[in-house]
């Protein structure tokens, strides 16, 4: 039975006729209520801010962070966390945790998401002082409150994305990004603007994060390593972006800094040893621009 009290479950007025319009029609309709969904978002950036700032510590104190979802907010998840290692070379911080495990990720599972101990069960893994955060359309997800609670239980600090501002969970939570998205262009398909909103939300919650911690240098992603021949070019490239140098100088920093994009930055830029630069960043966290100020105030 369809809950109405849920917002993303109600009925959309907007979009009463959607099964008699043409083609284009429909497809406009949904294109007006996904272009509400950036709106939404910003709504409740000054959350997303705080709970990047209670991840920055936790990863800093060697902490992780852990996603709880369950069916599209899970694959969310999932997806989030898997795009991280490749692009900004952390890996094993940010781990998805999702109802049903890695058979219903391509597959719908029936009552994982009512589980609420295989959620707790699932959090066994959680530390204290890492970071649990849970995602939910719903906002009430069995699976998702069982998990979060029993991290709670376990020193973590815990948040939850939904799409239901007043959740009664999101008072038990440390930080609640509760997400206005409303009804659906068809009644209570989350998998629509509640998931475009969550995506976005994950986005800008692990994008920033990864930028906090100094995986980035400017807008440029110098934390990936060079692995293959097509990946050593573009990081040469992103070198000369970043310094200015020759293609030449980047090439045999690289090699130098066995293919460590941000070794071989801060060696150029702090004009220092291969070694140097390794013990800077050591220091600094892994941050590029601390390892540097490092340097030049040393």
């Amino acid at each position: 039975m369809i809950d109405v009290d849920l917002p993303t479950e109600g009925r959309n007025p907007r979009t009463l006729d959607l099964d008699t319009l043409p083609t284009l029609d429909v497809l406009r309709l949904i294109n007006t209520e996904d272009a509400t969904v950036p709106m939404v978002v910003a709504a409740v950036l000054p959350q997303i801010a705080e709970l990047v700032d209670l991840a920055v510590v936790s990863l800093r104190r060697g902490g992780r962070v852990h996603y709880f979802g369950a069916g599209t907010s899970g694959r969310l998840a999932v997806i989030d966390a898997a795009e991280l290692p490749p692009t900004f070379g952390i890996w094993g911080r940010v781990v998805a945790h999702n109802a049903g495990g890695p058979g219903a990720l391509a597959n719908a599972v029936s009552d994982v998401e009512d589980d609420a101990e295989q959620g707790a069960r699932d959090a066994v893994e959680v530390a204290p002082g890492d970071i649990a955060i849970g995602i939910a359309a719903s906002g009430r997800t069995p699976y998702v409150i069982g998990a979060l609670r029993a991290a709670a239980g376990r020193g973590a600090r815990t948040a939850l994305i939904s799409c239901n501002p007043h959740a009664p969970y999101g008072e038990e939570v440390e930080v609640h990004i509760g997400l206005a998205t409303g009804p659906e262009v068809i009644s209570g398909s989350t998998r629509m603007k509640a998931g475009t909103a969550t995506k976005l939300v994950l986005n800008a919650f692990s994008t920033t994060l990864m930028v906090r911690l100094g995986r980035t240098y400017s807008n440029l992603m110098v934390s990936v390593n060079a692995l293959n021949g097509k990946l050593r070019a573009r990081l040469v490239r992103i070198l000369v972006e970043a310094t200015g140098m020759d293609v030449a100088t980047c090439e045999t920093a690289l090699a130098e800094a066995g293919g460590n994009t941000r070794v071989a930055l801060v060696a150029l830029l702090g004009e220092v040893p291969t070694a140097r630069a390794t013990t800077a960043l050591e220091e600094a966290d892994g941050g590029v621009r601390e390892a540097l100020q490092r340097l030049r105030s040393a």
